[in-house]
């Protein structure tokens, strides 16, 4: 042996010493059934997969943490691009890096900073992936700064669960979420377990208010100032912005949001709204939420030592949900988020929507948007009559949304919908489409069998 190779083995051993002593001797907050051994460090480097969803702020600490722990097996995933504001608090790039792959940049400057890692990166949106490529993850984490794309990947981790014959949970068959989120001094990190712990839309009301509206809403009746701007932002820009069509609406060009205003404000007028002002556009447009880059560091710290106590069993996990606070001093507190009895995404049990009997399709379709229990974007209802699939509303497609939107003002007895009857929910928040029975209020008497 040379003497190069003799440093690097000692370095080697160096490196690792302190990860060994958790592995490879047990103590009091381990978990029951961990065994101590110098193989579960050889499972860390050499098989253990992890997906980290997201390459911001939280994502590329998570990246950084994850691979000085020992990670190797990472795969990272997000379909933004790098722009100058990002480079105070997202420290694997630079500033020559503006305009490239975020996913691409953050794995290049790790694999060759981190002697060993082998990162991947996938330049695309989570939802071009099939259950497949989920399914090949040992734990996925993420830092997401979007509620619907959380949703999505807790819906594709539950879609992933297997039952056996006695309809006990196969818990093989479970790849546990750890997930993170930061919102200027304020943060959180929480262990998703599906099948077994709260998920993500067990948990919707812990999240803030949503920011976006239902497009008959904005296009029919609107009601609020940011109705009339989510119009023009979301309909009239694509059609009448004098930049051109492929010119994208930029929330920063005093331009741009000043023709927003001007035809937010006509149409605010149409419908007797006020309070149309260029602060509020601005706001609507943009969507900012504050990033500060130590919260992102502690949060991220956070959640990769949950996915090393997961990864090794060498300490029982956070017990589940975590919330820490920086604005005043430093305060964080833990409790245990309960699960939902009638959760869209992780119950066994049949989902059902109470509704008036003389109801029209426009009042389950702000239900599906504003009531806790669902919370959709843009759900496209279907239901089936005389074995025949029937789209009662899309709104995600123009041409079936101009051919179906009538039937929003129709009561849904009119439509061939019963008192205990079915309507099939697809939502940009779900991989799956959701089957929800209808119970008629004046009737309580309802088949569920049917």
């Amino acid at each position: 042996m040379t003497t190069g190779e003799t440093l690097t083995s000692d370095y080697q051993q160096r490196r690792w010493q302190n990860i060994r002593k958790l592995l490879e001797r047990p103590g009091p907050f381990c978990h029951p059934d961990f065994e101590p051994s110098a193989e579960i460090l050889d499972f860390i480097m050499n098989s253990c997969k992890i997906l980290v969803v997201g390459a911001g702020g939280l994502g590329c600490e998570l990246l950084k943490d994850l691979a000085l722990m020992g990670f190797k097996k990472i795969h990272i995933v997000d379909m933004d691009t790098i722009e100058l504001s990002n480079l105070n608090r997202q420290f694997l790039f630079r500033k020559s890096d503006i305009g490239s792959s975020k996913a691409k940049c953050a794995v290049e400057f790790v694999n060759k900073r981190v002697p060993g890692c082998e990162a991947v990166a996938h330049h695309c949106s989570i939802q071009e992936f099939d259950d497949g490529f989920y399914r090949q993850f040992h734990i996925v984490v993420c830092g997401l700064d979007s509620i619907v794309a959380r949703r999505w990947l807790n819906g594709m981790l539950m879609s992933l669960l297997q039952y056996n014959d006695d309809r006990s949970l196969d818990q093989s068959s479970v790849i546990p979420l750890v997930d993170g989120g930061t919102e200027g001094f304020k943060g959180n990190a929480r262990v998703i377990l599906p099948g077994m712990s709260a998920c993500i839309e067990c948990t919707l009301d812990l999240y803030p208010p949503q920011k976006t509206f239902p497009l008959c809403t904005i296009a029919n009746t609107p009601r609020l100032p940011e109705h009339c701007i989510e119009y023009v932002k979301v309909l009239q820009w694509a059609k009448e912005n004098p930049w051109g069509e492929t010119t994208q609406l930029d929330g920063d060009d005093p331009q741009h949001v000043a023709w927003v205003l001007e035809k937010a404000q006509e149409r605010a007028l149409k419908y007797g709204i006020t309070n149309v002002t260029y602060r509020l556009t601005q706001g609507v447009l943009k969507n900012i939420i504050p990033a500060v880059a130590s919260t992102n560091a502690t949060i991220a710290a956070a959640c990769a030592t949950e996915v090393f106590k997961l990864a090794s069993s060498c300490c029982i996990n956070m017990n589940n949900y975590m919330v820490l606070n920086m604005a005043d001093g430093v305060y964080s507190y833990t409790f245990p988020a309960e699960r939902r009895t009638d959760c869209v995404a992780c119950s066994n049990t049949t989902r059902v929507m109470e509704i008036e009997a003389d109801a029209t399709l426009q009042m389950i379709y702000d239900k599906l948007c504003e009531d806790q229990a669902f919370l959709m974007k843009s759900p496209g209802i279907t239901t089936v009559i005389n074995g025949r699939n029937k789209t009662l509303y899309m709104s995600s497609i123009k041409s079936i949304e101009e051919r179906t939107r009538d039937n929003l003002k129709k009561k849904i007895t009119e439509l061939g919908l019963y008192n205990g009857g079915d309507i099939l929910v697809a939502d940009i928040t779900t991989p799956n489409t959701i089957t929800i029975k209808l119970k008629f209020a004046e009737n309580f008497d309802v088949d569920m069998s049917r």
